[in-house]
């Protein structure tokens, strides 16, 4: 019984990483003078400032601790209610915060919170909007 419990623990978390290998997460933040755009696919990260493309992204390596993390929060979103995460601040409409919004690729399907201020993303999906930030703070 023991070692089922263990073989099974350990199945879904294989499995939960394998789904978020298969998924692509974007995060981005846009006001006039600022932009970042997150892209999460397959343990790297793809990060760019640019929203005319002209600079080249920059391409990092999630750490395995850092992943584990993502994974983790990952497992924790209901997908089918990102469109309906309510925003907890409207800084964004009087330029107080950039406009953010976060983008899911799962199996084929695309999920999409309706916009939030950066900095400020609903409760349900804090946790992994802020690593995701925090992975792109370390490449400034």
């Amino acid at each position: 019984m023991i070692l089922l419990t263990i073989f099974l623990g350990k199945s879904c978390s294989n499995q939960a990483q394998n789904d978020m290998a298969n998924s692509t997460i974007q995060y981005t933040a846009t006001t006039r003078g600022f932009y970042q755009r997150i892209i999460i696919n397959n343990q790297k990260a793809t990060i760019s400032r640019d929203r005319d493309e002209k600079e080249t992204p920059i391409k990092v390596t999630i750490s395995d601790s850092d992943w584990k993390e993502l994974v983790g929060y990952f497992q924790k979103i209901n997908l089918v209610e990102l469109p309906k995460l309510k925003d907890p601040t409207q800084k964004r409409f009087y330029d107080g915060a950039a406009i953010a919004n976060l983008k899911i690729r799962y199996q084929d399907k695309d999920y999409e919170t309706v916009d939030f201020d950066h900095g400020f993303p609903p409760a349900e999906i804090e946790k992994i909007v802020n690593k995701i930030v925090s992975l792109a703070k370390t490449e400034e």
